[in-house]
């Protein structure tokens, strides 16, 4: 059973920063790709951002291009999102996942969540 934990969350300022941590633990797993979601209260999951385990190469959703930046351990399938100038509206609760080898992609793998507040 794959499992996947965060943390990191809390309560910030705007223009404050956070990191958020998350540790896959598994007796065996490949992963292709991991990372981070987020649901704002009313509104569907998004994507903020992903690595690839498999190869190289990142992604951003254009909201938090240039303010957070996704990493991964060099060994083991732990990722991390540094997020920077924080804004009210990155306030959400923020999901770790990955995607193992053979899921075509797919996030098959979720977290428990972690919740991000940015007061204004």
């Amino acid at each position: 059973q794959v499992r996947l934990a965060e943390s990191g969350g809390g309560l910030v300022e705007a223009g404050g920063s956070l990191r958020l941590s998350c540790e896959a633990s598994a007796g065996t797993f490949s992963s292709y790709a991991m990372a981070w979601f987020r649901q704002a209260r009313g509104k569907e999951r998004e994507l903020v951002a992903s690595i690839r385990f498999v190869g190289k190469g990142t992604y951003y959703t254009d909201a938090v291009t240039g303010r957070f930046t996704i990493s991964r351990h060099r060994t083991n399938y732990a990722i991390y999102l540094q997020m920077n100038n924080l804004q009210p509206e990155d306030t959400a609760v923020y999901y770790c996942a990955a995607a193992p080898v053979g899921a075509d992609g797919r996030y098959l793998y979720w977290g428990q969540g972690t919740q991000v507040t940015v007061s204004s």
